[in-house]
């Protein structure tokens, strides 16, 4: 089964009204979800934050730190009603032109060995493992490690 998009999304800059929203999808997509702090401290920071939106329902959001010439993805969600669809593809696009157009040359991120949907739709997009780091999430029996992965835009 391919994945089919519903409808066209729209991105748009994060803004401190939408992180209730934010952080009611995170809560429900995560068991260890980001908390309004995290949010709140990425926006205050200047950090690139997006959501996205399907007429006025906001379906996902992307937080990405650009540094010089390097983007570091933060966290990229979208709700689960509407995964495997396309959106986190798109999302993801969203976030390398907006990471091209500050003049990052390499993206990053980390996720979870046990995410196994994103880590197969990082590794089609042609992100590779560089690292690891150790006890890097929190889990149910302790630490999760986190996979680090690297694409060159």
């Amino acid at each position: 089964m391919s994945a089919v998009l519903k409808s066209v999304p729209r991105f748009e800059p994060m803004r401190a009204e939408d992180i209730d929203a934010v952080l009611a999808i995170e809560r429900n997509a995560y068991p260890f979800p980001w908390s309004q702090a995290n949010f709140t401290d990425s926006l205050a920071a200047g950090y690139s934050a997006w959501c996205c939106r399907i007429d006025a329902a906001l379906i996902g959001y992307a937080v990405m730190m650009l540094v010089l010439d390097e983007a570091h993805l933060l966290n990229v969600t979208i709700a689960p009603d509407w995964q495997r669809h396309g959106y986190g593809r798109l999302a993801m696009h969203h976030v390398f032109d907006v990471a091209r157009g500050h003049g990052a040359m390499r993206m990053f991120l980390e996720v979870r060995p046990s995410n196994a949907s994103g880590s197969g739709l990082y590794r089609t997009l042609g992100f590779e493992t560089v690292g690891r780091r150790r006890g890097y999430y929190p889990a149910r029996d302790g630490r999760e490690d986190a996979v680090v992965m690297a694409l060159t835009l």
